[in-house]
């Protein structure tokens, strides 16, 4: 075997482990309340809007070649007014990088990131722009054993685990991988103004529309057992009344 063919060899079986362990986070990821997707149904580029999920949730989307996009929608309670909560919607994109110790390195495009902070019952919301690198100690993929289906469990910069996420769309939902509003400066509104038109005028048609995800059904809400105590007075008491009705008639 020639030197150079050897080197080649070794080369791809060096790089091998890397892309295999990569590999099992492609797909897009979702929290429990099956409400929060990445993609299109989200945010929409174009016409700068967010898109307000029924429910709180978390989902994060992975590729192959290193790119990754989040959706986050937080409820945030209001402790003067319980009836009136908050909520923040967050979404960026960009790409990342898995270490050698297995940790993840998020590196999110500035410009693209937005959030959306809202008191609904006030009509008031704050639209600005969303810019924050993250640091993941490691992460788990592995088959839930309750649902049956692949689970991703992220572990933050402390090594708290995050809530986890189930996969829902392999190959990912996600919008286009490259910076999608390329500015020269952002403006104190938060917009960008583009300088790539071409980029600027997508509609949300234009990646992909919506599909339903993976095993949406699968997740169902948690059914508490029957209660054996209210069975078995239930029980007795058809028992009493069997018994009263054997002796008066």
């Amino acid at each position: 075997m020639s030197l150079s063919l050897r080197s080649v060899l070794l080369t791809g079986l060096a790089l091998l482990p890397f892309t295999i362990a990569q590999s099992d986070l492609v797909g897009t990821w979702t929290t429990k309340s099956r409400s929060v997707f990445t993609g299109p149904g989200f945010y929409d580029p174009v016409t700068e809007k967010m898109f307000e999920p029924t429910l709180p949730g978390i989902a994060y989307s992975f590729t192959a070649d290193g790119h990754y996009e989040e959706a986050y929608y937080r409820a945030i309670s209001n402790p003067q007014n319980p009836t009136c909560p908050q909520g923040i919607i967050q979404w960026q994109h960009g790409t990342f990088q898995k270490l050698s110790n297995g940790s993840l390195i998020l590196s999110p495009f500035g410009v693209d990131g937005r959030q959306l902070e809202s008191t609904p019952c006030l009509s008031q919301s704050i639209y600005t722009r969303y810019n924050q690198s993250e640091l993941f100690t490691g992460y788990l993929v592995y088959s839930d054993p309750y649902h049956n289906i692949p689970r991703l469990d992220l572990f933050q910069f402390n090594g708290a685990p995050m809530s986890p996420m189930y996969l829902a769309y392999n190959p990912p939902q996600m919008l286009p991988t490259q910076t999608l509003n390329p500015t020269a400066s952002a403006t104190s509104a938060g917009k960008a103004s583009s300088t790539n038109t071409a980029n600027a005028k997508r509609s949300a048609e234009d990646f992909g529309g919506f599909q339903e995800p993976l095993n949406k059904n699968v997740l169902m809400p948690y059914k508490k057992p029957y209660n054996a105590d209210k069975i078995w007075w239930y029980g007795i008491g058809l028992v009493g009344l069997g018994s009263v009705g054997y002796f008066c008639f």
